[in-house]
């Protein structure tokens, strides 16, 4: 049984494309798998950032943490079992300002934890969440995808990577200021060859 984490990160509610296209392609993963399951977070709602705090409750560990220590310790720990979880992770990734959104690098930085979803080794880094599918729902209105002003795309290949994430996809609708209809025509053609 498949079980997929659908992620949104948009700031713009109804409106937003890659609400749209993660909605679509997790409803075409559950079409293709009656059995699939879905957990849904919306970034939106707010990630705590990480700071000095999160630091001393989290990565130092302490033995018996106080009960602020805790709730940033559960809060952090909830994330990341979710995509222990997940054997496929479905993630909105509007671009703003040449990126990814404040709330989608937030959740990068909460699940991000050596020991848990990478570790350090003689031969390098090793990602310790394998074994999973990422599909990427990319929009942006003015940054073409790949392109020397995506500062998003890149990014999130690359940090997935690094936590063991390597099977990674991007359903792009970008341009979308210039050309609407292109932009959409791009995604779906996307969609038509990964979401099976």
């Amino acid at each position: 049984m498949m079980h997929i984490l659908h992620i949104d990160s948009a700031i713009t509610g109804e409106a937003s494309v890659s609400r749209k296209l993660t909605a679509e392609i997790v409803a075409r993963l559950q079409a293709a798998d009656a059995s699939a399951t879905v957990t849904y977070r919306d970034l939106n709602k707010g990630v705590p950032a990480i700071d000095t705090e999160w630091f001393h409750a989290v990565r130092l560990a302490p033995e018996n943490p106080t009960a602020e220590q805790q709730k940033l310790i559960d809060i952090s720990d909830a994330y990341l079992q979710e995509v222990k979880d997940a054997d496929v992770l479905v993630i909105g990734s509007p671009v703003y300002n040449f990126t990814l959104t404040a709330q989608l690098k937030n959740w990068l930085d909460q699940i991000a934890r050596a020991g848990q979803s990478f570790r350090y080794t003689e031969a390098g880094p090793e990602g310790l969440l394998k074994g999973k599918r990422a599909i990427i729902a990319y929009s942006a209105a003015g940054t073409p995808f790949g392109s020397d002003l995506d500062h998003a795309s890149g990014y999130l290949r690359f940090i997935l990577g690094f936590l063991g994430i390597t099977d990674v996809e991007f359903v792009a609708a970008d341009r979308l200021a210039m050309d609407r209809d292109a932009g959409m025509a791009r995604a779906q053609e996307a969609m038509e060859r990964i979401a099976a």
